[in-house]
């Protein structure tokens, strides 16, 4: 009598066969849609890596010639550069400046018209930033106007190769820094305001109260923005496009790419043959790239979850 009981026991009850034959169903087209939308892309590009196919003629197998060729481009060299950069610094200075303006915001009088005067370059398209750029840190712009009425002659030369990458980063970080604000406050207005007041009755001061409540109780949050920043980061492209100087991706200088340029100039070059194959093989690495980002962040931001 124990074996049939046993089987029984191992089979489940009725309650979790129920449950498993009505979890299918729900789950079934979406898991439908995900594969066709996401994993077959994926998969399609990763064996389209391995040939070299201009997208007209005939595919020629390259096996792991392409990711070879990465390896020896320095156009390739720059573009990972450039993104970690952007990942790395301007990550670390969007999310000082949004638990500054965090710190700030949370005891401020209008702080919801402050979110939203925070939040409105996001809602601005990237083109407006380009042209901007040009005006205000041009030679005869007006930022260089009002350093020469300080008595500065030399002045900096903002829009030169060699200064484009750290005005792209700035930019990023002054569009980004509003929306990263506005989510991590959602959070912060969650948390009860008994503890902030008991914090202050036992002498905390304000960066004491944040590091001590605010962060630990909307940490789960910040952990979600730090992985969508991790993800966008390896997305841009706009804005160094435009600040390149032209309409094309060719007219961009190398030093500024991304790997999403790299990835666009390579499957449609403005005066050579399409490297589609090159393409695909470097989008297979920056997918690989920012996996390996997002599993180390998420190891790194691991914590035992607070509840009140």
């Amino acid at each position: 009598m124990a074996a049939p009981r046993r089987a029984r026991a191992a089979r489940g009850g009725p309650l979790e066969r129920q449950a498993s034959r009505m979890f299918w169903p729900f789950v079934g087209p979406a898991l439908a849609f995900y594969a066709l939308l996401f994993l077959a892309p994926i998969a399609y590009a990763a064996w389209t890596s391995l040939y070299k196919w201009d997208g007209m003629g005939a595919m020629q197998w390259r096996g792991l010639g392409n990711y070879q060729t990465l390896l020896d481009d320095q156009a390739f060299h720059h573009s990972v550069t450039n993104t970690v950069k952007i990942l790395v610094v301007g990550g670390v200075a969007t999310f000082a400046i949004s638990f500054l303006l965090t710190l700030a915001l949370r005891e401020m009088a209008g702080k919801m018209f402050a979110r939203s005067v925070l939040f409105f370059p996001c809602l601005v398209n990237a083109l407006v930033f380009g042209i901007a750029a040009g005006f205000l840190f041009g030679p005869t712009g007006p930022v260089n106007k009002m350093l020469n009425l300080l008595g500065i002659d030399a002045v900096p030369k903002w829009l030169s190769i060699d200064n484009l990458p750290a005005m792209i980063i700035a930019t990023i970080v002054w569009t980004a820094t509003g929306y990263y604000t506005t989510i991590i406050m959602a959070a912060v207005d969650q948390i009860p305001t008994y503890l902030y007041e008991a914090a202050e009755l036992e002498g905390a001061n304000a960066w004491q109260r944040f590091r001590h409540i605010t962060l630990p109780l909307s940490w789960e949050v910040v952990s979600v923005c730090a992985v969508l920043w991790t993800v966008s980061s390896v997305k841009v492209f706009e804005i160094v496009l435009l600040f390149g100087g032209g309409a094309t991706v060719s007219n961009a200088p190398i030093q500024t790419w991304t790997t999403a340029m790299y990835v666009y100039y390579s499957a449609f070059p403005a005066s050579s043959v399409p490297k589609l194959g090159l393409a695909a093989a470097a989008a297979v690495v920056s997918l690989i790239m920012v996996g390996v980002f997002v599993l180390i962040l998420r190891r790194m931001m691991r914590r035992e979850r607070v509840s009140l």
